[in-house]
C-alpha cells in the first residue's frame, strides 16, 4: 500500500510524470542592450510549445551579464529541443536567420560545450552574398555576415546534447483562480533552476493532452479524465468533486536531474500556498510507462529532496 503524502494540505498523489529523449541546445544571443537581447529571444522562441505541431520547443532559460558572454554584451540563454539532431539543427538555423540575423544589434553564440555539434554561422553565411568572413577569438569560430545595420556576428557551430523533454506535474484546485495562482508560484520558483524550460504560455498549460484519439489523424488529444467539465460523463475520471481546475506544468532540460530539481522545485512552490488557497492536490501525466524512460516518481522526488 503507497503511503500517503501531504505538503500544506495540499495531497501529492503516487504518481509519476513520465519523460522522453530529445536533442538540446543552448545558444547565447547578446545585443546592445538587454531589452534588444531579449526582444530577439523571444522572437526566436515564439511558436516553440510542442514538437507536436511547432517542430521545437525553446524558451528563455535566463537572462544574461556583459561577463557571462562572449562578446561583453548583455544576453539571453534560450534552449530548443527537438526529437532528433536534424530536426534540431533545421529548427535552429530557421529561428536564429529569421529572428537574430533581422533583430538590430543581436549576436548569436553557443552556449554548450558538447561532443557533438550543429552548423549554425556556416549555414547562415550565405546571406552575406560572398561578402561575409570566417573570424576566430581564442578557440571560438565566427562569422561576420554584413547587413545594413553593420555585421551580424555568429557562431559557426553551437553545441547539442541528450536532453529530456516533457516532465510535468498537474495542479488540481478548486478554482481556476486557484488554480493560476499555484501554478503562477511554481514558474517562479522553477526559473531559478538552471538547464530547463517551460516552453508553453507563460510556462503553463491547460489544454493537457493524452496519446491518440478517436478522431483518424490526430496523435493527441484532450485529457478528458483531468477535464472538470467532463467529470460526469466519463467513467474514469481523476478528479473529485472539489476540484474545478487543472493546470499543468511541462518541463524540458538538459538532463534528468536537472527536470527533477524543477518539479521538486515547482511542486513545492504550489503547494506553500496552502488546502486553504484552493489547492487539492499535485498529480503528474503519464501513459502507464508506455511513452519515454524517465520515470519521476513525485513521492520519490519530494521525500529524496527533503532528505537532501
Amino acid at each position: 500500500m503507497t503511503h500517503s503524502l501531504e505538503l500544506s494540505g495540499v495531497v501529492v498523489r503516487p504518481s509519476f510524470a513520465e519523460a522522453f529523449p530529445m536533442r538540446a541546445t543552448r545558444l547565447l544571443i547578446t545585443a546592445e542592450s538587454p531589452r534588444w537581447a531579449e526582444i530577439a529571444a523571444r522572437s526566436m522562441t515564439g511558436f516553440a510549445t510542442s514538437v507536436i505541431g511547432c517542430g521545437c520547443e525553446a524558451g528563455i532559460e535566463r537572462l544574461l551579464g556583459p561577463e557571462e558572454t562572449p562578446d561583453g554584451r548583455p544576453g539571453v540563454a534560450v534552449l530548443l529541443f527537438a526529437m532528433s539532431e536534424k530536426a534540431l539543427a533545421e529548427q535552429l538555423v530557421r529561428r536564429v536567420g529569421q529572428c537574430v540575423l533581422t533583430c538590430p544589434t543581436a549576436s548569436a553564440w553557443n552556449g554548450l560545450a558538447a561532443e557533438r555539434s550543429l552548423s549554425l554561422g556556416r549555414s547562415l553565411r550565405f546571406f552575406g552574398d560572398g561578402f561575409q568572413a570566417s573570424k576566430r577569438i581564442g578557440s571560438r569560430r565566427f562569422w561576420r555576415v554584413p547587413v545594413m545595420e553593420g555585421e551580424f556576428l555568429v557562431e559557426d557551430r553551437v553545441g547539442v546534447v541528450k536532453g529530456v523533454g516533457g516532465g510535468n506535474f498537474l495542479i488540481l484546485a478548486e478554482t481556476a483562480a486557484a488554480a493560476l495562482h499555484a501554478a503562477e508560484a511554481a514558474v517562479a520558483a522553477i526559473a531559478h533552476v538552471p538547464g530547463v524550460i517551460l516552453p508553453f504560455p507563460g510556462g503553463i498549460v491547460r489544454s493537457g493532452s493524452k496519446v491518440g484519439s478517436r478522431y483518424k489523424g490526430l496523435i493527441a488529444s484532450t485529457n478528458h479524465r483531468y477535464c472538470p467539465t467532463l467529470r460526469a460523463v466519463v467513467p474514469d475520471t481523476a478528479l473529485p468533486a472539489e476540484v474545478g481546475a487543472v493546470l499543468e506544468i511541462v518541463i524540458d532540460g538538459l538532463d534528468e536531474a536537472s527536470v527533477g530539481r524543477a518539479m521538486v522545485a515547482g511542486i513545492r512552490a504550489a503547494c506553500a500556498l496552502g488546502r486553504s488557497a484552493g489547492v487539492v492536490a499535485i498529480d503528474a501525466g503519464n501513459y502507464g510507462g508506455k511513452l519515454g524512460p524517465y520515470h519521476f516518481h513525485l513521492h520519490q522526488l519530494l521525500t529524496e529532496s527533503a532528505a537532501h
